[in-house]
Parts: structure tokens; sequence; C-alpha cells
């Protein structure tokens, strides 16, 4: 037998790697399973966008190993995007790199900074691929709890307060997932001044800044957060390309150029022609985001319902593809999801997936129908 990598004893399975095969077993039993668990658009990208990727195909360059920092004219995309929609100028021959998804681009930032027993910083509740990612690097995580009192705000007093000497980058993410919660005024300066201090690598993870959100915000748009932040975006929610696989960390060109180095060793480059498409969709109009989130709007609406005959409490000020939603008191997350599993045929994510601060908690997506959400209210009322 061959021994695996040490690494792998320290993460386990993605949970909806796991879970899904459940619920899909669940349905070639013929058992009419709903799925709200997962934050997979299902509606259509921009028209144009496909059609991009179908004109590209012709192109002589189309199916050549690509630029390792994807074409110019994406990056000038990206650059105006960021320019119009967050007030931040970048450059795009320095301050951008194009990710095959943001997701990547977590394994890339910690590669990039990140030694064995180097410390991180992690939100509980929170999106589980930092602390998987942080473990595979070696480093350690240090979490710092969120709470729905401080509107999932990090309590930066307190950690100030302890010994941090070792951390050397620290993960957020708002509009935050899974909660939703929009960042306060003047969360991202304190959070800028807090990454100043202690010589801290900050890095805000943005992919939902569009949804349900009149207010976009980045945290580069603090005075001095070049210096001290990144920032990670994607298409996939914004303009419903999760498949196409396209995002970006955007910051201070000495921190891309650390990253590239990583990058440059793990792939060839994205293809031409979903860049192509990438670039139509970074155009689109704000009636794009206007038709994209009448569509949420109506779906939250029936989430709601849904969460409430369930017996459950949410907040109607947060943002993004979930509604969070608090249990009845003294409820388990995991056992009660797969009650609701068994006995109506619905999958809702447990909070308990995201931390320990994720107990009491179920998180519901948008990415049904209002047909299937009006399907799923009925089975519960």
């Amino acid at each position: 037998m061959i021994e695996v990598a040490n690494r792998l004893h320290t993460v386990e399975e993605y949970y909806f790697s796991k879970k899904l095969r459940e619920v899909n077993l669940l349905i070639a039993n013929g058992k009419p399973i709903i799925n709200l668990g997962i934050g997979s658009p299902d509606m259509q990208p921009p028209q144009k966008v496909i059609d991009a990727i179908a004109n590209s195909f012709s192109n002589p360059n189309a199916h050549k190993y690509q630029s390792y920092q994807g074409l110019p004219e994406l990056r000038d995309a990206m650059a105006a995007f960021y320019k119009e929609h967050f007030k931040v100028p970048l450059s795009p021959t320095s301050e951008i790199l194009p990710l095959m998804g943001s997701k990547e681009g977590i394994m890339h930032i910690s590669m990039a900074y990140l030694n064995e027993g180097d410390a991180v910083l992690i939100p509980n509740p929170g999106y589980p691929t930092y602390e998987s990612v942080t473990k595979l690097v070696g480093a350690k995580s240090v979490f710092y709890e969120l709470d729905e009192a401080n509107n999932w705000a990090p309590d930066l007093k307190a950690l100030s307060k302890m010994d941090l000497r070792k951390v050397k980058l620290m993960w957020v993410n708002y509009p935050h997932m899974p909660t939703g919660a929009q960042p306060s005024k003047f969360l991202f300066e304190e959070l800028v001044a807090f990454a100043k201090k202690h010589n801290i690598l900050v890095v805000n993870d943005n992919p939902y800044s569009f949804i349900l959100n009149n207010s976009p915000k980045s945290i580069l748009s603090v005075k001095g957060a070049k210096d001290v932040c990144l920032e990670l975006n994607s298409l996939s929610k914004t303009f419903n390309m999760a498949g196409w696989r396209v995002g970006m960390v955007v910051g201070d060109s000495k921190h891309i150029s650390n990253i590239l180095k990583v990058k440059s060793n793990m792939d060839s480059g994205m293809f031409y022609g979903i860049q192509k498409g990438a670039i139509e969709a970074l155009k689109c109009s704000s009636m794009w985001f206007s038709t994209l989130n009448s569509v949420y709007q109506q779906r939250r609406d029936l989430v709601w319902k849904l969460a409430e005959a369930l017996g459950c409490s949410y907040d109607k000020e947060a943002t993004g593809l979930f509604v969070w939603a608090k249990l009845p008191a003294h409820l388990k997350s995991e056992e009660f999801i797969d009650s609701v599993l068994k006995n109506n045929h619905i999958f809702i994510t447990p909070g308990t997936i995201f931390g320990s601060k994720g107990e009491g908690y179920i998180r519901f997506s948008l990415c049904a129908s209002t047909d299937v959400l009006e399907e799923a209210l009925s089975r519960v009322i």
C-alpha cells in the first residue's frame, strides 16, 4: 500500500461532495428531492456572453495555450468593471490576475504567502475552503468567531489582544457567506488599520456583491488598502457563469506578482473562448443586475415563507444568494435538515458545515425556480 501524503490526513472530502451522493441516491430511488442546498445559479448567462464563446471557436488562437495572465482585453474589462462599480482604479497590466474561478485563488494566495507553522485568521462561520487550504499548506487555523448580535462582523479589539505574531493571513468575506451580512460603513477601514498594525495580509472574498444588493463595496476602496489587502471576485454568481470558472484576484502589483509565480506553475491559462465571454459579461449594463435581482427577490420572498413555515427566523437586511435562517431554540442543524430531507424531500444546508458558530442555523439557496420553491412550500405547510 502506497501511503498518501500527511496533508491528506488533515482534511476531509468536501461536505457537498459527500452529501450530494446521498441526495442523488434518493433521487435514483424515485424520491422527488428538491435541492435548496447548493448555490449554483440555474439561470442563463447574458446571451451576448454565449454568443461570444460560440463565435470564438473559429479564431485561429482559440485552441492554443493562453497567457497565464489572461488576454489584455480581459484585464482591461476587469479594471473597467472595478472602476465603474467599486470606484477602485486598478492597473490592468500589474494589479489584476484572472483566475479559473476564485476558489483556486484561495490556494494560490496561501501557497504564495504561507509557510508551515504560520497562522491564519479564519471566520467562524465561514467558507470551509479557507480552513482546508490552510491545512493543506501546513499552516495553522486560528478561528475568529462571528456573532449575529454584532451583525457577523469580527471583534477586532478582541483579536488585537491576542498573540498575533505568527498570523500572516486573514480571510474575510463581505457580503458575508453564509449569513448575507453586509459590512458596516467603517468595517473595511478598521480591517485595513488592523492589518497594518499587525502586519497581516487581509483577503476579502467578494463574489456576492451584486446579488440583492444595491451598494456593492470593495475593501480596496479604503485608502492604503492595497498595501495590506487583496480581493477575490468572481463571475460565477453575478453573471450565472459558475461552470465557466472565471474569477480574479486584484491588489498591489507586488502581491499579484507573487501569486503569479504560483499560478504559472499550476496551469496554462484560461480557454480563449471563456475569456471572450467573460469580457462581454463584464460590459453588461445595470439593466442586467436589475433583471437578475428581480428574479432573486421573488424567489427570496418564497424562501422567507418557507423558513417561517419551518419555524425559523431570518434577517431581511441580508443580501446574497442565500437565506440564512435561525432554528427554534434547542434544535440541532444537522438533525433538522436530515428530518426535512426524510419527511419533506427537501435538502437544505446545515449551518454547522460553516463552523461551530453555524450551529442552530440553516441555509437556503435561491438557485431554484419559483415553481420549485412553491412546491417546497406546499410540502411544509
